[in-house]
């Protein structure tokens, strides 16, 4: 505790001054009241309480040339602020012989510094967070088999890691241990922990469990996913959003106003004491702090919910947003294809169809066999073991499997590699068949088809509720298959078949703007660099996209977007409340002031009132409260599919 105040007063040495002074003068007053008769400028002896007048005399007056000479070098680079109002107050309660108001207003403008950081910490807190928890160091392996620490920044590309428990995962990298389990809140915001197998990938920031693991490190530390965030957090943190630039502007008519109302009462009651009476409650707080508060506040709530907002200027982007244009695959679908039916010949039943083929799919990596295979597990269907597997990549796949030859993949491979002519299938759109031939004959088919994610509806809905008026899809996929989707989620402009140019026209044309183009995929990138706000799903790991962004979700959770929105129209509305709450309140104090009913040192400590509430009211926009609002109501919490894949899906064979 002792060194908790010790540490505040080095980081405040002024106030400390400040709070010093008043108490060593409230200690003279015990030993001498003659200024309080006499006046501060007494004629005769000078008594203990003179001299302690004299002191905040000449503490208040050197705070107020250090304030001013700040002034005039911030003027100098066309910066002009508040702080006149303070030089002007504290000269003006001193020449009226109100000293202890000054003292309270050089408390305030001492400790303004204080508050300042007190909210802009409440209001980071969550970020800085963030950037806290960021690993520094690092285990590696080395050729002797024995581990050495290392700077992060050292790790290259293949190098084995140890990750001792409960320890950060320091880069992104390739689970080697058999099992793992890992805390991925920091990032995702799922509380449950992930458990994990050997071969899936790991993303640094997660915090693994209570057991040690080995990864094997597939990007450097600057590449990977929590170096990325901490890079946008650090940026997010220095930016300043227009509003906070036009709260600055507020400066010099809320100032004119002030001197007006004080000039006024001078003039009108004739006592230069209203002049000082009106000004020791003209505050500036609500104008210099409220609005960057309530924008840190809002990025700090963002990032509770796994949304990390590059900069302050997003969250009112966000707010004005009236077009959302949305990639499909892995953005609005869930990017991963799913086994939905079997059409095996009457020579084999489903179970054995599928049987064969997701043995022989267990030698591929491609995502259409990773379907085939979860497919066969949701149905449990025992698996065997394939030999002679050759893959052709792009074509499909043959196997060795319980003594017959399997070929699977697309129709053309399949009549290559065995002469058999399939049939003709009929496919709802959206839908891939996958040929299956067995012994050179013609065996049947699978057919997948990749899922609308189960919140993209109310999502789409949720942004309409919010004043969206436009609402777009942008796929390279046949446009029998983008309508397909499309007309499950209400979307009427469909654009098919596009490349990364094709969106990247279509989006700056859309109309009205600002526009957000959502996606997840490396070709998405350009387009989210160049529309008004980026939005990247970054579950799958593309660092492009993700770099291109404005905004990055960390859950697979297409409803972040529409959270994001909210938050930051809830951050702007709640920055103007702060901002005219102060001001309406100052104003209102200051024609109080103006009638002569408030005395200096009780206006001096409402001044501070004030500054209080609109920091407080600022700080709401942080606030857990405000994460449901009209619109968000009705958005399915999704807790979505397994760990994030770096592949992307295509719904065409």
């Amino acid at each position: 505790m002792v060194s908790r105040v010790i540490a505040l007063a080095k980081s405040y040495p002024l106030v400390v001054i400040t709070i010093v002074v008043g108490i060593v003068n409230l200690i003279l007053l015990a030993f001498g009241q003659r200024f309080l008769t006499e006046g501060p400028f007494p004629h005769g002896p000078m008594g203990a309480g003179l001299i302690g007048a004299w002191l905040i005399y000449a503490w208040c007056v050197f705070i107020a040339l250090k304030s001013l000479w700040q002034m005039i070098q911030e003027a100098r680079q066309g910066n002009f602020g508040l702080d006149i109002l303070a030089v002007t107050a504290i000269g003006a309660t001193l020449a009226v012989g109100e000293y202890w108001a000054a003292l309270v207003i050089v408390l305030m403008v001492t400790g303004g510094e204080a508050l300042e950081d007190y909210a802009d910490g409440r209001a980071k807190r969550d970020l800085t967070s963030l950037v806290s928890n960021a690993p520094q160091t690092a285990h590696r392996l080395t050729d002797g088999g024995r581990y050495e620490d290392i700077p992060v920044g050292l790790i290259d590309v293949g190098d084995q890691l140890l990750v001792r428990a409960h320890e950060v995962v320091p880069v992104d990298g390739t689970l080697l241990s058999p099992t793992g389990s890992f805390d991925e809140s920091s990032l995702t915001g799922e509380a449950m922990p992930r458990e994990m197998v050997e071969g899936e990938e790991v993303y640094s920031g997660v915090i693994c469990g209570s057991q040690a693991v080995t990864i094997q490190a597939t990007r450097a530390a600057a590449e990977s996913q929590y170096q990325q965030i901490v890079s946008m957090v650090s940026d997010a943190a220095a930016s300043r959003s227009p509003m906070v630039r036009l709260a600055d502007r507020y400066a010099v008519p809320f100032t004119a106003v002030a001197f007006a109302i004080a000039g006024f009462a001078w003039w009108y009651s004739g006592d230069p004491m209203r002049f000082a009476q009106v000004l020791v409650v003209a505050t500036p707080c609500p104008l210099l702090i409220a609005a960057p508060v309530a924008f840190m506040s809002g990025m700090s709530r963002a990032a509770r919910r796994g949304l990390i907002i590059r900069s302050s200027a997003t969250l009112e982007k966000l707010r004005g947003a009236k077009s959302f244009a949305f990639d499909k695959t892995g953005t609005l679908t869930k990017g991963r294809p799913e086994l939905i039916s079997i059409r095996p010949t009457d020579q084999f039943t489903d179970g054995e169809l599928l049987a064969l083929a997701a043995t022989a799919e267990q030698g591929s990596a491609h995502i259409l066999a990773e379907a085939i295979i979860a497919g066969a597990a949701s149905r449990q269907v025992a698996l065997g073991t394939p030999t002679d597997v050759a893959e052709d990549a792009g074509g499909g796949i043959r196997a060795r499997v319980s003594g017959h030859d399997v070929v699977i993949g697309k129709r053309s491979y399949v009549i290559a590699q065995t002469g058999a002519e399939p049939p003709a299938l009929s496919l709802a759109p959206g839908e891939v068949a996958v040929t299956v031939a067995v012994d050179g004959a013609y065996a049947g088919a699978l057919v997948m088809r990749d899922q609308v994610r189960p919140e993209a509806h109310n999502t789409l809905r949720a942004l309409e509720a919010n004043g969206v008026r436009h609402i777009a899809m942008f796929t390279g996929d046949e446009l029998a298959t983008a309508e397909y989707i499309a007309e499950g989620l209400g979307i009427r402009d469909v654009n098919a078949n596009c490349l990364p140019a094709d969106k990247l026209h279509g989006v700056q044309a859309m109309q009205p703007r600002p526009v957000v183009m959502v996606g997840d995929g490396v070709n998405d990138a350009p387009v989210l660099a160049a529309a008004d706000v980026g939005i990247a799903m970054a579950a799958r790991g593309s660092t492009a996209a993700s770099e291109s962004a404005d905004v990055v979700v960390l859950p697979d959770d297409i409803s972040r977007v529409a959270e994001a929105q909210q938050i930051g129209s809830d951050t702007v509305r709640v920055a103007l409340q702060a901002i005219w709450i102060g001001i309406i309140i100052s104003v209102g104090l200051m024609l109080f002031a103006a009638t002569g009913r408030l005395p200096a040192v009780v206006g001096a400590w409402l001044q501070e009132v004030v500054d209080v509430i609109s920091i407080l009211w600022a700080l709401r926009a942080g606030g857990r409260f405000l994460a449901r609002r009209r619109g968000l109501d009705h958005i399915s919490v999704f807790t979505g599919p397994p760990h994030p894949s770096s592949i992307t899906a295509s719904t065409t064979a």
